[in-house]
């Protein structure tokens, strides 16, 4: 007597094949590829909206727009994250609206990732927030020379610092300049030194007049007040924010063409309130360098506050130094004068 075959048939209802989706089936709710992670799409969707318009989030609450605008690169690590759980939801369309968030991407900062350095110069330039802590100023001085600039820039200088950067930088810089807690040690002679007011009640910003063989400078060295993250008062920035208001206008009065900043602005090219500095000044690392250029903090950089700018000159390259004794990394640029 035959037997009869009491096995269950397979379903085609988990994963029968839709076209257009290659492998990918219905699932056991009977949807497709093209139905579901419908969740999933949303977010990139967001995300896009986020990368698109971070200029329209208020700064009124907590400086919201500022913080998202100093961190605005890492959101691209959302797309990996959602390309995953895309794959494992096998939808066709969380990956379709996953793509408008990997161009918008790409379109801000997908130039950054591109070698853009090794023309011609004529002037280096480095500068470093030292940190008043750091105890190896000799090490950092050799970090520093290495780079071969013509200029360097340090800030957060403490008094029982100060002594030791004159004598080690003495021989290779023998002019130099110190305002408050900032100072610019040169080969050229300086001149026309004066502080800058960033209307905090104590000096952290100074100008001066490097005599290159290319013709005057007015060079700029400016540490922005500090900036924090806080649950109580979200990114308390304002006196950072009315200092860059402050520099922006000393920039403005310059008369000299050639120009050169720099400094630790505890901010980055993307945040707004920088916009006074960075409306009128050019980014050693935004139009020479390659990739980020984060420089803080030194162990794991997550971001460039230590900025490099110009105006009237060409920077040609510019690049992060190795670790020092400071919790913030060096940054250079060859400049053409």
């Amino acid at each position: 007597m035959a037997q009869t075959d009491t096995a269950q048939p397979r379903t085609a209802a988990k994963w029968s094949r839709v076209p257009g989706t290659g492998g990918w089936g219905r699932d056991g709710r009977g949807r497709s590829a093209w139905h579901r992670g419908w969740v999933l799409a949303v977010l990139a969707g967001l995300l896009a909206l986020l990368l698109l318009f971070h200029a329209e989030l208020p700064n009124q609450v907590g400086n919201l727009g500022s913080l998202v605008e100093t961190f605005l690169p890492w959101a691209g690590l959302a797309v990996p994250v959602l390309l995953v759980l895309a794959v494992v939801r096998r939808s066709a369309t969380a990956l379709v609206v996953l793509l408008v968030p990997v161009l918008v991407w790409a379109n801000l900062f997908g130039a950054l990732l591109t070698g853009k350095g090794g023309g011609g110069y004529d002037f280096t330039v480095v500068q470093h927030n030292v940190n008043a802590t750091n105890s190896d100023i000799p090490g950092t001085v050799a970090t520093l020379e290495a780079a071969k600039p013509d200029v360097i820039a340090l800030e957060e200088l403490s008094t029982d610092q100060v002594g030791t950067f004159r004598q080690d930088l003495a021989a290779a810089y023998p002019y130099h300049v110190i305002e408050g807690t900032v100072g610019l040690w040169s080969k050229y002679p300086l001149s026309d030194s004066k502080p800058v007011d960033i209307q905090i009640g104590w000096t952290r910003a100074l100008r001066t007049t490097v005599a290159s063989p290319h013709g005057d400078v007015a060079v700029y060295v400016a540490h922005m007040p500090s900036v924090r993250v806080k649950f109580d008062g979200g990114f308390t920035a304002n006196q950072r924010d009315n200092s860059a208001e402050a520099l922006g206008q000393a920039l403005a009065a310059e008369k000299l063409s050639k120009v050169v900043l720099l400094g630790d602005l505890n901010g980055t090219m993307n945040d707004r309130s920088l916009a006074p500095i960075t409306s009128q000044m050019r980014s050693a690392q935004g139009s020479a360098g390659s990739g980020f250029g984060f420089s803080w903090p030194a162990a794991f950089p997550m971001a460039r506050i230590d900025q490099i700018m110009t105006r009237g000159v060409t920077p040609t390259d510019a690049w992060t130094l190795p670790q020092t004794g400071s919790d913030h990394l060096p940054v250079a640029a060859h400049i053409e004068l």
